[in-house]
């Protein structure tokens, strides 16, 4: 047997701390507590996502500039394609969805870190190049699982904290996640399906904290050398799980449900009844905070209309309250999770208003707000989002004339819309043929 000489016996033996063996000794770690974990997180994060990708796509982002905040995407469009109008309801469910489950799998993602730590403490780190691939992965994994669930947090409860970035940041981390997710599965599905088999859930359930053991050991390195002895049963590690999950759920639902809910919205920021009256609804950006002055939305108003020929119409409010006016019952639902209930807005038709200018079917619209600060002071529209007859020039709400923080004089509300594109206080519609396509 060869002798390692004292500077290479050093070097082989583990550091002090947690990259000794018997560091780490409760007994409820092993293959078989992380793999439930990680299948619950698994399915939660695919339904976060799909619904992410889905957001990203509600924006229309093949349009281009003011709408797509991720230049240079390439191949990670592919899916990309145009938004539709129906179901109204679509962006509200499949929104809800995603900050909803997300802040669920909060208190799962923590447990499966706790779960997996020591493997982030093997000695020595790296053993092979298959190890410092997985390595790698894992690294890759949980960093980006890490920033894409801080950065979505940091914006639904800042509103707009990466002012210009957040939209790309999230879109790319999106996908450094998925590549890492990939990989993390494929070099793990046949260990996960080992421990899944060797437990049962049924009886990991009754099983106390008294009679609670640790799992036969194995090559994975989670199961404790020296465990301590249990102060917490399996069953009561997950029940905590879950009902750290089901809290997250109780405190953010109500924004997207509405009802008796949202009064306990405690980790919505505006999920919450702004209080009675016609307007009494979720106000996201203030007209103060986005500059709107008296002089903008007063007597000199004016909304500047073109067409696609260069046909150009300027009328005041007055002028719009005599053209037809028509009605729809359509919520206000944001990328931050929160939605309306259905309001009844009130206002001329975007296709009546695009007739005015141009001949044959309505093209798409690029909108302009008086708004002088802030994101999302302009947007595009596509043409069958202007075709719909229940997308109009909103000038009423509910009975009632705008009020400022909802858009007055006139605001665009579009059925199954990010709200941040129903842009406020317009000032200018210009309807315009478009190229290209999602």
């Amino acid at each position: 047997m060869t002798r390692l000489t004292p500077p290479l016996a050093r070097l082989a033996a583990p550091p002090p701390g947690p990259f000794r063996p018997g560091f780490w000794r409760s007994p409820l770690r092993g293959p078989w507590l992380t793999s439930v974990l990680g299948l619950v997180l698994l399915g939660g994060l695919l339904v976060v996502t799909v619904t992410g990708l889905l957001s990203y796509a509600a924006y229309n982002p093949g349009l281009g500039a003011p709408n797509d905040r991720t230049p240079g995407k390439g191949l990670l469009g592919f899916y990309l394609f145009s938004w539709p109008t129906s179901p109204y309801w679509l962006y509200r469910l499949t929104q809800g969805l995603h900050v909803t489950v997300g802040l669920a799998l909060v208190p799962v993602l923590l447990a499966k870190l706790w779960s997996v730590i020591p493997r982030l403490f093997t000695w020595p780190p790296v053993r092979s190049v298959n190890h410092a691939l997985e390595r790698v992965s894992l690294l890759l994994l949980v960093g980006s699982t890490l920033f894409e669930f801080a950065t979505g947090v940091l914006n639904v409860q800042l509103e707009y904290v990466f002012p210009g970035s957040f939209y790309p940041l999230h879109f790319y981390g999106a996908w450094v996640f998925l590549a890492a997710l990939t990989v993390h599965v494929a070099l793990r599905v046949g260990r996960v399906r080992r421990a899944l088999r060797g437990r049962s859930l049924r009886e990991e359930l009754r099983t106390p904290t008294r009679r609670t053991e640790p799992e036969p050991p194995d090559e994975t390195g989670l199961v404790p050398t020296a465990p301590a002895a249990p102060t917490l049963s399996r069953r009561g590690a997950l029940g905590m799980v879950g009902l750290g999950s089901l809290t997250m759920v109780v405190v953010t639902v109500g924004q997207s449900t509405g009802g008796p809910l949202r009064d306990v919205a405690l980790l919505a920021p505006r999920g919450q009844d702004p209080g009675p009256g016609p307007n009494g609804f979720q106000v996201n950006k203030t007209a103060r905070s986005r500059g709107i002055r008296t002089a903008d939305i007063g007597p000199d108003w004016r909304l500047t209309v073109r067409g696609p020929g260069g046909r150009r119409e300027v009328l005041d409010r007055a002028a719009l309250l005599e053209l037809p006016q028509h009605t729809a019952l359509l919520p206000i639902a944001c990328v931050e999770g929160w939605s309306t209930g259905d309001q009844e807005w009130t206002g001329v038709r975007l296709a009546d208003l695009a007739a005015r200018v141009g001949e044959g079917p309505a093209p798409g619209v690029f909108v302009e707000s008086l708004q002088l600060s802030g994101s999302f002071r302009a947007a595009l529209l596509r043409e069958n989002q202007v075709r719909d007859t229940r997308s109009l020039l909103a000038l009423r709400v509910n009975g009632a004339d705008l009020s400022l923080d909802h858009g007055f004089p006139a605001r665009v509300i579009v059925p199954n819309n990010p709200g941040v594109h129903n842009t406020k206080w317009v000032t200018r519609l210009t309807f315009r043929n478009q190229e290209g396509s999602a």
